[in-house]
């Protein structure tokens, strides 16, 4: 009876133990120990969750005090810093030599070179004063100008400005439809509002029927208009997606840190979804939605939106001036978009993303009341609707130049070290002397484009990670360096790259020192020559 007694008192104690147990749990729950993040209040609708500032250990997702992944990569070691001295960019040195071919000179102010989506191998050079020239397959720059509206743009400072004829895209079909868009800053409309700078219009035109070497001038309609407050700030390099949907980049208006005249008070336009400045808008070309002279895709982001435009397709942006697909199997939209003070960045942008300006310039807290210095303290990591902010693949300082120039993801064959890699550059690192630099970043190792998610409800870190950047040397300058102005970079339909440089920082007309290069083998340089 003895040994039955104590086997029951046992057996009594058994729920006593499991209750201690799970009070026990609890309370290890509810307690911060040393490394971990302490849980932060839900915020109220409309304000953004602040930002978790210790770094993950390795291995581990890093997570915002949402409990969302922290996509910005602002703890990566790959992301620019900020000294004393300014913003540095860690690189890999030495980077890749390339050669240089001359394609055409004699231009003013090249700002894009794309191939027709025709047979004619022909390539098209968008001229920031109002030209589109025209190099033909065996290479012969035509005198007259495929299009010229220098009579429609807004009036340019020839020592500087950001106006002008920015873009050009050709129409999926234009080998049996003729018809091509062009993006450039007209004259200010009017019912504008009063002293704003110019009304950047998106309009269509057509080939002439008499000559495929001409454009018909009195064809252009006109899709959409942008006011805008500033001369600076347009972004518009336009591009036909793998989806045959037109994708415009906007700036976030001008001036400088999203304040001011023009800007949406306190959130700036960039975070304001009821405001296309700053955003990356997607339509349809191909169809007429009411009130409109295109289409709206039904799966853009904000549809269903009451009080957004529903042309909307990503957010956060400064000056996403330059733009691309992959046309390899991923065909992810890359935009670079320029900084304020300290930090370039690229992107790769998804459907409904929100890129971060300017709650951040790049990966780093941003103060438009003090922006020569990353704003102290943590900062948001999600949006006002609880979206998450994603971080560039690439952010550099300026160290290496004031503004950067996008370029292209590598898919030709002519430069086989580079594919899969993307090219871009620096426009100069002075408004007096041009001194620019090329620039690639590699992505990291075992990571596969394709197989990046195609929602942010996807996205992980590991998929945003930022790639590793280097400079190029150039063969056949004595200082490996491109000694001039870069203002952009092309591709032609064989996915070879090109770098649009001149020897002046504005669009004067009476220069002639635009450039059109083709990034070539070291190996087919002529032996011992240098130069262009």
């Amino acid at each position: 009876m003895v040994g039955q007694s104590t086997d029951m008192s046992r057996r009594s104690l058994i729920p006593g133990i499991i209750l201690l147990v799970i009070l026990c749990a609890i309370l290890a729950a509810c307690t911060t120990g040393p490394g971990e993040v302490t849980p932060t209040p839900t915020p109220a609708a409309g304000q953004a969750t602040p930002a978790v500032t210790t770094a993950a250990p390795a291995g581990v997702t890093p997570t915002a005090a949402s409990g969302k992944p922290d996509l910005t990569n602002q703890d990566s070691p790959l992301a620019a810093t900020f000294t004393a001295s300014g913003s540095a960019t860690p690189l890999k040195e030495p980077g890749p030599r390339i050669g240089l071919k001359l394609v055409t000179s004699g231009l003013t102010a090249p700002m894009m070179l794309t191939g027709a989506t025709d047979i004619t191998g022909r390539l098209f050079i968008v001229d920031q004063i109002g030209l589109v020239r025209i190099v033909t397959r065996d290479g012969k720059l035509l005198d007259t100008p495929f299009l010229d509206i220098r009579d429609r743009l807004v009036k340019l400072d020839p020592a500087y400005d950001e106006r002008g004829l920015i873009s050009i895209a050709f129409h999926p079909r234009f080998g049996t439809n003729g018809r091509f868009f062009v993006f450039y800053s007209a004259p200010l409309r009017s019912g504008a509002p009063s002293g704003w700078s110019c009304t950047n219009r998106l309009s269509e035109f057509q080939v002439s029927a008499a000559d495929p070497n001409r454009a018909d001038p009195a064809s252009e309609r006109v899709l959409l208009e942008v006011d805008k407050p500033s001369m600076n700030h347009n972004g518009g390099q336009i591009r036909f997606g793998p989806d045959e949907y037109l994708y415009i980049p906007l700036g976030d208006g001008g001036g400088a840190d999203d304040t001011g005249l023009g800007h949406t008070s306190g959130t700036g336009n960039a975070q304001d979804l009821s405001t296309i400045l700053g955003k990356v808008l997607r339509i349809d070309v191909d169809s007429t939605s009411s009130g409109k002279e295109y289409g709206i895709p039904l799966d853009n982001p904000f549809v269903h939106e009451h009080g957004i435009p529903t042309e909307i397709y990503a957010s956060g942006f400064r000056n996403p001036a330059y733009a691309s697909f992959d046309f390899y199997n991923s065909h992810r939209y890359i935009v670079a978009s320029a900084g304020q003070r300290l930090f370039e960045s690229v992107y790769i942008v998804l459907r409904g993303g929100n890129y971060g300006w300017n709650t951040r310039e790049g990966t780093h807290c941003f103060d438009p009341a003090q922006d020569s210095s990353p704003r102290s303290g943590s900062c948001a990591t999600t949006g006002s609707r609880g979206e998450p902010l994603i971080g560039p693949i690439f952010e550099g300082g300026h160290d290496l130049g004031n503004t950067i120039v996008g370029g292209h993801l590598y898919r030709g064959i002519d430069n086989r070290e580079l594919i899969g890699k993307y090219l871009f550059g620096y426009w100069s690192t002075s408004f007096t002397t041009g001194d620019g630099s090329l620039m690639v970043a590699t992505p990291p190792e075992g990571w596969d484009i394709t197989r990046y998610p195609d929602s942010v409800s996807k996205l992980t870190p590991y998929d945003n990670k930022i790639w590793t950047a280097s400079r190029i040397t150039i063969a056949n300058t004595k200082n490996g360096r491109i000694n001039a102005y870069v203002r952009g970079f092309g591709e032609d339909n064989q996915h070879e790259v090109y770098v649009m440089i001149s020897g002046r920082a504005g669009p004067d007309p009476s220069s002639t020192t635009g450039q059109v290069l083709k990034m070539v083998q070291v190996a087919s340089l002529p032996v011992g020559k240098m130069g262009f």
